[in-house]
């Protein structure tokens, strides 16, 4: 009737308006950087599932810099992604390797020639210069470089090691909302050789920091989507002692079906069982599968797959597989070399809630061309889509 048409048409014109503002080509609603007032900014998408970018845009730049997660930011992804370690002050710093060797320029620096030592990691003697050994002021002297050789060496020597602090001033800054993803880094060796004030531990000073910038809330509480949040560990019993710390969601990594957890020593096969299951779930929103255990993999092809994503979503538990990467070698065969495929096998098919890549910017695009709005948004664009059908027609009259 004529009043009903008249409250939708009330309702739905002020949206119609907006789209038109930003475009009649379907652009998507989650502008980048720069283009909204800090005051209103574009909130975290939750309709699809999650891009998050592993240790920032490090396909382009290397990683853990603030040049990676600035570009993944500008590419649209919805979590920066970081590994959090502590230097010998107790300074808590973005880098993932305990040593220095492979990702820095320490062997160029004569005057730290001495600090070599070799450390029990998790059961394997392993020699190098530990992070754990320099102080903030001697860790900001070093430069990062590219980890693999077959990707962009430009930036190599360009940036360098940051704070935990630096980084989620990175994500805060941002024009839209953006999430972080910190993981609580090999706990045990940080526990052994980095001592607080107070007896304070690791996770302390994590959670500490989390506090600090108002990072809190449960899972899709107004405060989380204010500014999001996922803590990450591989140590269980590092995820179990924050609990009472924080209420903010926690994400269970699990490695290879050869390592075993570094803090509690338990095999994949006991932390992946039902049982299992339902005792994390008390603790975590999550796991985080390497996605090699999830679907196995043989001569680059993939085999068949596990029931692990079906028996975490039972639980409502959620799953955020790790790593994708655009390059050949690590995109199996059974998709074409073409990693569009691939997101959309695990996306559409398997159905997981997110994925961290090294390419933040492909699965951003991928996921514009094949998913760009809610469903309350598809709706509005239908009905947008039909007006400029009509108002085409008089075009050339």
């Amino acid at each position: 009737n004529l009043t009903s048409f008249s409250m939708y048409f009330t309702g739905v014109v002020p949206y119609i308006f907006l789209l038109l503002l930003v475009g009649c080509s379907a652009r998507p609603l989650y502008p980048l950087p720069g283009r909204r007032n800090d005051r209103n900014k574009q909130p975290l998408q939750t309709f699809r599932a999650y891009n998050i970018a592993h240790r920032g845009s490090n396909g382009e730049i290397p990683e853990e810099t603030a040049a990676a997660y600035m570009r993944a930011i500008e590419e649209g992804t919805d979590f920066i992604e970081t590994d959090i370690l502590a230097s010998k002050d107790g300074a808590l710093i973005c880098f993932h390797d305990v040593i220095l060797d492979d990702m820095t320029d320490i062997a160029n620096h004569k005057e730290f020639a001495d600090r070599k030592r070799t450390y029990d990691v998790q059961g394997v003697n392993t020699t190098g210069y530990f992070l754990v050994d320099f102080t903030l002021e001697e860790l900001k002297l070093l430069r990062v470089k590219q980890r693999y050789p077959f990707r962009d060496q430009q930036y190599n020597g360009e940036f360098s090691i940051i704070t935990f602090e630096e980084f989620i001033s990175i994500a805060l800054d941002a024009h839209r909302v953006v999430g972080i993803y910190p993981e609580i880094k090999n706990p045990v060796l940080i526990n052994q050789h980095v001592k607080w004030p107070g007896g304070k531990k690791f996770e302390d000073k994590f959670v500490e920091t989390l506090k600090k910038y108002g990072y809190n809330g449960s899972y899709m509480s107004k405060q989380w989507l204010k500014q999001p949040a996922f803590i990450q560990s591989f140590a269980p019993t590092s995820l179990i002692y924050i609990s009472n710390q924080t209420d903010l969601p926690k994400i269970f990594l699990i490695d290879d079906t050869n390592t075993p957890t570094q803090d509690t020593n338990q095999s994949y096969w006991e932390i992946t069982s039902d049982g299992y299951l339902d005792y994390i779930k008390e603790y975590v929103v999550g796991i985080g599968p390497w996605k090699d255990t999830i679907v196995p993999c043989s001569n680059n092809y993939l085999q068949t797959p596990s029931d692990l994503i079906a028996r975490a979503h039972a639980r409502n538990l959620q799953v955020h597989p790790y790593t994708f990467r655009n390059e050949n070698q690590f995109v199996h065969f059974n998709f074409s070399e073409d990693p569009y495929n691939e997101f959309d096998y695990w996306i559409n098919k398997m159905g997981v809630d997110g994925l961290f890549t090294d390419f933040t910017g492909s699965l951003h695009h991928y996921q514009e061309w094949t998913n760009p709005f809610a469903s309350g948004e598809k709706e509005a664009t239908r009905l947008l889509n039909k007006i400029e059908l009509m108002l085409s027609k008089f075009k050339y009259t």
